[in-house]
């Protein structure tokens, strides 16, 4: 299995966790009719943890749109968006296991370039 297809799998199984992860403890918040914002800045070290995730979500989201437009990747968009309703937890992996798959489409149409 190449570098690429290992990464890729990775990076899906990070997603998938970081999807049903957002999905379950959303839920029980909801049906626990729990205040989010009250949970992210109740005390100080939620501020703490809640100015942490959200500068690495900018950064996230600069490097998703710096490198998609780098590698050609179409829809980037779409990856911000659902995070918002999803989970970054599971749209940066997901961006990154779509990543590794440009990566080897690209590694492919060189190396079949570079053969002609």
């Amino acid at each position: 299995m190449t570098n690429h297809k290992v990464l890729f799998w990775i990076y899906m199984t990070l997603s998938i966790i970081g999807l049903v992860t957002a999905w379950v403890f959303n839920g029980i918040a909801v049906m626990n009719n729990q205040d989010y914002l009250a949970a992210w800045f109740g005390t100080a070290v939620d501020w703490v943890l809640s100015a942490d995730l959200t500068v690495v979500a900018f950064a996230v989201v600069i490097l998703m749109i710096t490198e998609a437009k780098r590698l050609g990747m179409k829809r980037v968009w779409l990856y911000i968006v659902l995070s918002g309703v999803t989970a970054m937890a599971f749209t940066f992996p997901l961006f990154l296991a779509m990543r590794e798959r440009k990566l080897a489409s690209l590694s492919v149409n060189s190396e079949l370039g570079a053969s002609q």
